[in-house]
């Protein structure tokens, strides 16, 4: 692995907006909206799923909405917790935050505001197990992870992660009121998946993460150590995909295409642990490849969820 000093920082501007839209922008940069679209389309497809075709469209608007609201919220607030790591980090250094865009009270506030909207929105619009679902997300995110995990162990992602599986639940109870196996199964395919997806990118930015001292896998273990593990979490992820199929009683469409994206998921993963035993730097390994095919994996394989009950019907 590369050595790396873990106290050398990035110096970062200070200087503050210049216009109305440099702060609009900030604001909506503090809420992440590239990972709310993922966290989103985690969501609407198990809907599809619950109503067995094609759900209301007030309820589908009323849930994205309110789902958006609540995960802008943990991420803002993320952003407030760790603005230290990420004015050290090159990756996040051009964030609101670092850059002095926003003052941090700001942000809290703006945070804080989010979760309170949309608990409130979720809870009079949509039901209020959806809207104490994607509290109890919030605050795992932003306290389990963030703010106890991410800073002590290397497992951080891996349970971390788990404020990122609750979109499948909330998609299933917006539009039933109650719990069921299904969206446990999907929850758990988003469990599984977070650390392959998480940890190639880390190998990526391992410096970044060893120059703010956070203790991800790839700045303690080396690629290959990683790589074994991702091929680990990426069997039982395609395994545990599969459960659906009986769970949820679908048809032949959804277990075909997780059969597909599944193996390519495979085989990609093992193309990392390939690379890993021969090189561990970061220009040989090329983890943003299974980086970039985990988003297209996910991605699709919840597209399939929602074709699926449309398809057969």
């Amino acid at each position: 692995m590369t050595a790396v000093d873990p106290h050398v920082s990035v110096q970062t501007p200070t200087t503050g907006p210049s216009t109305a839209r440099d702060v609009l922008a900030a604001y909506v940069g503090l809420m992440k909206p590239r990972i709310i679209e993922l966290l989103l389309l985690t969501t609407v497809p198990v809907m599809f799923l619950a109503q067995r075709g094609v759900p209301p469209l007030g309820l589908v608007v009323a849930t994205v909405l309110g789902g958006t609201l609540s995960a802008g919220s943990a991420n803002a607030l993320n952003c407030v917790y760790d603005a230290d790591i990420d004015q050290r980090m090159r990756r996040t250094r051009r964030r609101a935050l670092p850059r002095h865009v926003v003052t941090t009270r700001a942000a809290l506030v703006f945070g804080l505001a989010l979760g309170v909207v949309s608990t409130l929105w979720l809870g009079l619009l949509v039901n209020w197990l959806s809207a104490a679902l994607a509290l109890a997300a919030n605050v795992f995110y932003v306290v389990g992870y963030t703010m106890i995990l991410k800073r002590r162990t290397t497992q951080n992602i891996v349970w971390g992660g788990a404020a990122g599986c609750f979109p499948a639940l909330i998609g299933w109870t917006a539009v039933t009121d109650q719990l069921a196996w299904a969206p446990v199964v999907l929850f758990m395919v988003v469990f599984f998946w977070t650390p392959p997806h998480f940890w190639a990118l880390a190998i990526r930015y391992r410096e970044d993460y060893a120059a703010a001292d956070v203790p991800m896998l790839p700045v303690k273990a080396g690629a290959r150590e990683v790589a074994k593990q991702i091929v680990a979490y990426s069997y039982v992820m395609v395994a545990t995909s599969f459960l659906l199929w009986p769970v949820a009683g679908t048809g032949w469409f959804y277990p075909a295409v997780a059969a597909v994206l599944g193996l390519a998921f495979l085989v990609e993963s093992h193309l990392l642990l390939r690379r890993s035993r021969a090189s561990d730097n970061v220009v040989d390994l090329k983890p943003m490849r299974l980086f970039h095919w985990s988003n297209m994996y996910l991605s699709l394989l919840f597209v399939a969820v929602a074709l699926d009950p449309i398809i057969l019907r």
